[in-house]
C-alpha cells in the first residue's frame, strides 16, 4: 500500500480538468503519507498523454491504449482498474464525481470491498480513534461532504479497507501545475492481459455530447439568486447586473427548483462549484449545499433582506435590502462610474 492513484477522464485525447485537479490534490495527499503519486489512463491514441500529467506531479502513469478503450464503457475500464489496484494496492484512488466516475467508482470498489465516499468537497489525512474498539489508525483519508441533506459536513474515514475510495466533483480542488519539468514513469498496461474479450461487447455505435452553452466555471464575475429573488421575472435584473459587469448569472437550488433558472445555472453540491474572483449573492440564505460550491470565491458579496442570513458569513461584504431596490443601483452607479 504505496501509493495514491487517481483515474484520469481523457474527452478526445485531452485530459479532463477534474482530473488534473484531483492530480493536484493528489500530490499533496502522497507528500504527506510519503507515498509516489500515480495516475491511470485508459483509452486510445494515447502517446505522450503523460505529458499532460506529469507536470501535475505524477511519478508513475499507467496508460491503457486500445482502440476499444474509447469512448469509455464500463466493463473494459472497470476490469483493468479492479486488477490494476488488487496488483499495486494503493493506499488512496480518487476519481471525479462525473457521470464516468459516478459509474466507474462504485463498481470498483464493490469489487475489491473497499467502500467509496461520493462527492467529497475536501480531502485530507489524519488520524482516527475508534471509542468502541480504542483501536488508533494513523494517516488516514479524512474524506469530508455534506450529509442529511447538507445540514451537516461529515468527515468519514476508511480504518480497514484499502483502497480508500472516494469521488470529486469539478472545480471543487484547485488545479495548479506542480513542477513543468516534473518526470515520472511511464507503465504500459498490456490490455490483453487486464481485459476479456467479453468485456469488450457492448460497442458505442454513435456519440453525440451536446456542450453546455452556459460556462460558469470560467466566469470571472458571477450574480447569482435565490429563492429569495421572488420569481422568475425578478431574475432579470440579476441578468441586467450581470451584463453590465461582464459576468454570468448563476442560482442556488432552491431558485432551479422554484422555476426561475435552468438547472445548467444551478451553484452548489448538486451543481457547479465555482470560484470566481466576484460571486454576487441575491437573496440567498447560504445553506451548506450552496456555499460548498462557491466558498472559493475571491470575493463575495451579499445581499439579503435577512441581516442574520448564513451567507453573511462567507461575505466580505454585505449588503442589507431589498435587491429590487439595490441592484438597479448597482446598475446605475457602475455605469456612471465606468464612462
Amino acid at each position: 500500500m504505496n501509493s495514491v492513484f487517481v483515474y484520469c477522464e481523457i474527452e478526445e485525447g485531452v485530459v479532463a480538468d477534474v482530473s488534473l485537479e484531483l492530480l493536484t490534490k493528489g500530490r499533496s495527499l502522497a507528500d504527506k503519507l510519503g507515498v509516489k503519486l500515480e495516475a491511470v489512463v485508459i483509452g486510445t491514441n494515447l502517446e505522450g498523454i503523460e505529458k499532460q500529467v506529469m507536470p501535475y506531479g505524477a511519478d508513475v502513469v499507467w496508460i491503457a491504449d486500445d482502440k476499444n478503450l474509447y469512448p469509455y464503457t464500463t466493463l473494459p475500464h472497470t476490469e483493468i482498474l479492479v486488477k490494476l489496484f488488487r496488483e499495486e494496492k494503493p493506499q488512496v484512488a480518487l476519481m471525479g464525481a462525473t457521470s464516468i466516475g459516478r459509474d466507474l467508482g462504485p463498481r470498483v470498489s464493490s469489487a475489491l470491498h473497499s467502500g467509496l465516499t461520493a462527492d467529497c468537497t475536501s480531502l485530507e489525512i489524519g488520524d482516527y480513534e475508534d471509542a468502541k474498539t480504542q483501536n488508533k489508525y494513523t494517516n488516514l483519508l479524512y474524506q469530508i461532504r455534506p450529509a442529511f441533506g447538507g445540514n451537516i459536513v461529515a468527515t468519514i474515514v476508511n480504518p480497514e479497507c484499502r483502497p480508500q475510495m472516494a469521488t470529486v466533483r469539478e472545480g471543487v480542488m484547485k488545479k495548479e501545475i506542480f513542477d513543468v519539468n516534473h518526470k515520472g514513469e511511464v507503465k504500459k498496461i498490456d490490455v490483453k492481459k487486464y481485459v476479456n474479450d467479453v468485456d469488450f461487447v457492448v460497442k458505442v455505435i454513435e456519440r453525440h455530447v451536446e456542450k453546455s452553452k452556459i460556462n460558469l466555471k470560467t466566469a470571472p464575475i458571477i450574480v447569482s439568486g435565490g429563492y429569495g429573488v421572488g420569481s422568475k421575472e425578478n431574475f432579470k435584473l440579476l441578468f441586467e447586473l450581470a451584463e453590465v459587469l461582464g459576468g454570468e448569472v448563476g442560482a442556488s437550488r432552491a431558485a432551479v427548483d422554484a422555476g426561475f433558472a435552468e438547472h445548467e445555472r444551478q451553484v452548489g453540491q448538486t451543481g457547479t462549484t465555482v470560484r470566481p474572483k466576484l460571486y454576487i449573492a441575491c437573496g440567498i440564505s447560504g445553506q451548506i449545499q450552496h456555499t460548498a460550491g462557491m466558498e472559493e470565491s475571491s470575493m463575495v458579496i451579499a445581499i439579503n433582506t435577512d441581516p442574520n442570513a448564513p451567507i453573511n458569513k462567507f461575505a466580505d461584504y454585505v449588503i442589507t435590502g431589498d435587491l429590487n431596490v439595490v441592484i438597479p443601483k448597482m446598475i446605475q452607479f457602475y455605469k456612471k462610474n465606468s464612462k
